[in-house]
């Protein structure tokens, strides 16, 4: 009996590593940017093309909770956290865009990405820019989530130093107060109270030197010039705080369209999660020519090209 009970615990024992294996094929990952940052990020799901999903300004891969077992389904998900954020490193100097499209370049080139989608959140849209300019021929599209309104946007150094001055005098309260204003009262207070303390945690060292590198952008016409060499099609999933410059955009993209979904705020992956999906799976579509793929009875308030839609 005892060949017969060592080849059994042997079996077993190759079981347990088999599925050790597996379960850590889902942990945390760790990549160097190209300045040596270490950048955290994790894979879910397999199926191509790979959504790559960037995050906002003071956020982290967590503001995805709601997309990552949702598109893992049929595609391979890639989170990660920028520099200065969630679990990467904290030693950059300065967090400008062209080093966060770096921190994506880093995780896509480990995670072996050969064809992509890039989605980013509010600033996440100006470093999925820089990251697609970084890697030729790897993305076939890019989708901002609540972001991208207007690349020309006019914006002076006095009124970008403004838009700074109250973070610089009360971090904390200064991200409460701009994050009060990126929502409605609509929203669940319990996921915006959540958002502001979290946001307010951020390092302000890092939050201050992001935030301005980003305005930075729009005061040299940067902004606009990224999307000229990228040459990609773009694609938004916005709420409708603020209108969008459609003619603006499509002087400097390859082409753009906006999916804009009524009464929705900043942060409407999390407050508005399962339409938000839905319009997230049709500008998948959309920027991979498959289509828009448009749920019967699902009506966001603009349809792409800025066509009101019927009511």
């Amino acid at each position: 009996m005892r060949p017969y009970l060592g080849l059994f615990g042997t079996l077993l024992l190759a079981a347990a590593c088999a599925g050790t294996a597996r379960a850590r094929d889902n942990w945390p990952r760790v990549v160097h940017s190209r300045d040596g940052t270490p950048i955290s990020y994790e894979v879910q799901g397999i199926g191509e093309p790979d959504l790559v999903f960037v995050h906002g300004w003071s956020c982290d891969s967590r503001y995805w909770r709601e997309q990552v077992p949702h598109f893992s389904r049929h595609h391979r998900v890639i989170v990660l956290d920028l520099a200065g954020h969630g679990h990467s490193g904290f030693q950059r100097r300065k967090y400008d865009m062209a080093s966060f499209g770096e921190d994506v370049q880093a995780v896509m080139e480990a995670a072996g990405s050969r064809r992509a989608v890039l989605i980013g959140h509010s600033m996440g849209g100006s470093v999925i820019a820089e990251a697609a300019r970084l890697l030729p021929g790897k993305v076939v599209g890019l989708i901002g989530v609540d972001t991208l309104e207007n690349v020309e946007y006019p914006l002076t150094s006095e009124a970008a130093e403004n838009m700074i001055a109250p973070l610089r005098e009360d971090f904390s309260a200064g991200v409460r107060k701009f994050v009060q204003s990126m929502l409605r009262p609509s929203t669940d207070p319990e996921l915006a109270e959540w958002i502001a303390a979290d946001m307010a945690s951020a390092s302000p060292r890092v939050a201050l030197s992001a935030m301005k590198e980003m305005l930075v952008q729009y005061v040299t016409g940067a902004a606009a010039k990224v999307f000229e060499a990228v040459r990609l099609p773009v694609v938004v999933v916005n709420g409708d705080l603020w209108p969008i410059d459609y003619e603006a955009n499509r002087r400097h993209m390859l082409s753009f369209d906006a999916i804009v979904l009524k009464n929705s705020d900043h942060f409407l992956m999390l407050d508005r999660p399962e339409e938000f999906n839905r319009a997230l799976e049709a500008a998948i579509g959309m920027v991979t020519g498959k289509g828009r793929k448009e749920p019967s009875g699902w009506k966001p308030l603009l349809r792409a090209g800025g066509t009101a839609a019927k009511e």
